[in-house]
């Protein structure tokens, strides 16, 4: 157990304390959510600390010590067990819908007897949820387009990418540490890095099964045992993902992590070149007649298929087999690549949660050449900063470049496009940013004439630099506007403004297939972390993956460039 544990625990407390409590803002809610940020700005490791120690940290209340130390200590909280079983994940997972509220949640279930996702398309359906109080035909009709729109589909739904990584990332690190194990890996849509899974598959490899079949069924993640066996068990975490883990022999790990990594139809495509070869590929290895080709690496199965090695996210049967068969895959972006983030907060925004010094110094630890200070403008309400409050940072920004002499900083801005597509500021002091995002933040229900004419508006504007997180979505809880894109794409290949790929792993925004296009279409790619925190540097990993699957080369990036070229690029722009 780590720090990371911790925060993973808290969070879980806020969100079932929110549903039990009616409200995000209640007493309870907001000090497991301060909890939260204090740790994560005391950068320590709490789990050693003692009651006193964990108090000094700011945000940090003596209950809320208790159940920290009762969580490293036993592995669970009382409390927590006792809103499990009050709010079990099939009723959480409807707080995520826009338009269902704590307090409402809790009315749809003592009146209409809703519990899951499919009691509330039922009464949706039957048009009884205009009939509780506070709601009525309208409010009925916009929560139908959320769950269509977020693309719920009942006891069928997909997790969204957020939720399954980290229960995937600990279940691959602990079992990494039973003896034996000589390596794991989590395979399915999530290696691929897709948007959302169904479930998550792990593949090891080791001589014996039983004790990491053991392991995985005692594990503080499941709650549930599925299916238990020798060399495969299968467990429901605590969140109802299912997680299938498989034990192989080391000569068989390749084989078993290609063909669990998928997609179905690229492993078709595969089987089939293999059949057309006299070779068979199935889950065990490729071979020829009774002997095996390759089997221990999926590097060595590919080459024996005569195909360069294809990526995890490349491996959705999208062209990718024969690119790699004529020798013209991408040759795609990595994270060695990146110069530089753009995308980056500090306490100047109102939801930054680091100094200017500490995410600066967080920069130059993770290998950048430049970053720009990106802090919200003076339109959006609560986060924003006044021109005069700017102009401090512009200098405080300035001072720090000098004192340091390590890392250029870009006096930067995130600009709020209104729903006219008007931006903060006038444009004689935009002129004065560096360099400049603009993104949607507010207005989300407008129609996509409205919405594309007003995303097009903003890039007109002769300060923009990079259109951050085109969308606006989080995956599986707010949807993204709507959006013609073509029109957009266009716009941002006419006036050389850039695409953001924001590497949030609940925004991934734009999409990968977003990015596919914009390529097509000759658009620069900038891939950002949109850090608010020291702690989410590592973001630069996910967008870069979410690039990857877009099919992006390091020259389609422009914080790929050195920072010579860079800035020449970025003043450049029609």
């Amino acid at each position: 157990m780590n720090t990371h544990d911790v925060i993973a625990m808290l969070w879980e407390l806020h969100a079932l304390t929110v549903l039990d409590e009616g409200s995000p803002q209640s007493f309870k809610a907001r000090a497991y959510e301060n909890a939260v940020r204090g740790i994560e700005g005391a950068g320590v490791d709490v789990t050693g600390l003692g009651k006193s120690e964990l108090t000094k940290i700011k945000g940090v209340g003596g209950s809320t010590a208790d159940k920290i130390l009762e969580y490293v200590t036993t592995g669970k909280v009382d409390k927590i067990e006792r809103l499990r079983a009050e709010y079990p994940p099939e009723f959480v997972v409807l707080s995520k819908i826009p338009g269902v509220g704590p307090k409402t949640l809790k009315t749809l279930r003592s009146e209409l007897g809703i519990n899951d996702l499919d009691d509330l398309k039922d009464a949706i359906a039957s048009e009884r949820l205009r009939t509780v109080s506070g709601l009525g035909k309208t409010s009925e009709e916009k929560i139908a387009k959320a769950i269509e729109r977020l693309g719920m589909h009942g006891k069928d739904r997909r997790t969204p990418i957020a939720e399954a990584m980290p229960i995937a990332n600990r279940l691959v690190r602990d079992i990494e540490g039973i003896e034996g194990v000589e390596r794991a890996e989590y395979c399915g849509s999530l290696r691929r890095f897709a948007e959302t899974v169904g479930d998550i598959d792990i593949t090891v490899a080791a001589l014996e099964g039983e004790p990491v079949m053991e392991a995985v069924r005692t594990h503080p993640l499941a709650a549930d045992i599925v299916a238990a066996g020798e060399t495969k068990t299968s467990i429901l975490s605590r969140e109802g993902l299912q997680v299938d883990v498989r034990v192989v022999a080391p000569d068989q790990f390749g084989a078993a992590t290609l063909y669990f990594t998928g997609s179905k139809s690229h492993n078709i495509v595969l089987r089939q070149r293999a059949i057309d070869r006299g070779m068979l590929l199935n889950e065990y290895g490729l071979f020829a007649e009774d002997q095996t080709v390759a089997s221990r690496s999926e590097e060595e199965i590919y080459a024996a298929l005569d195909l360069a090695y294809i990526e995890p996210p490349l491996r959705e049967s999208s062209g990718e087999v024969e690119a790699a068969a004529s020798g013209t895959l991408p040759d795609l972006v990595r994270r060695e690549h990146i110069r530089g983030d753009l995308h980056y907060h500090t306490t100047r925004s109102g939801d930054g949660r680091s100094s200017l010094e500490d995410m600066v110094q967080a920069a130059v630890e993770a290998g950048y050449e430049y970053v720009a200070i990106t802090d919200h403008g003076e339109d959006l309400a609560i986060n924003g900063s006044s021109r005069e409050e700017m102009l401090a940072h512009r200098d405080a920004i300035r001072d720090l470049e000098q004192r340091r002499g390590d890392i250029r900083l870009l006096f930067g801005c995130e600009l709020n496009i209104g729903s006219d597509g008007s931006l903060d500021y006038d444009p004689e002091f935009r002129a004065l940013f560096e360099w400049s995002v603009a993104s949607v933040h507010s207005h989300f229900d407008l129609d996509v004439e409205t919405q594309t004419a007003r995303i097009i508006g903003a890039i007109s504007k002769g300060s923009v630099n990079v259109i951050g997180h085109l969308t606006g979505r989080y995956i599986g809880r707010r949807p993204g506007i709507d959006l013609d894109v073509d029109p957009i794409l266009e716009a941002l290949a006419m006036t050389g403004v850039g695409l953001e790929v924001n590497g949030a792993l609940d925004r991934l925004d734009a999409s990968s297939t977003v990015v596919r296009r914009a390529l097509a279409a000759g658009v620069r790619l900038v891939l950002s972390t949109d850090s608010h925190h020291t702690s989410e540097l590592g973001r630069m990993d996910f967008a870069v993956r979410n690039a990857q699957r877009g099919w992006g080369e390091r020259s389609d990036v422009a914080n790929a460039l050195p920072l010579e070229e860079f800035e020449a690029w970025a003043h450049n722009r029609s």
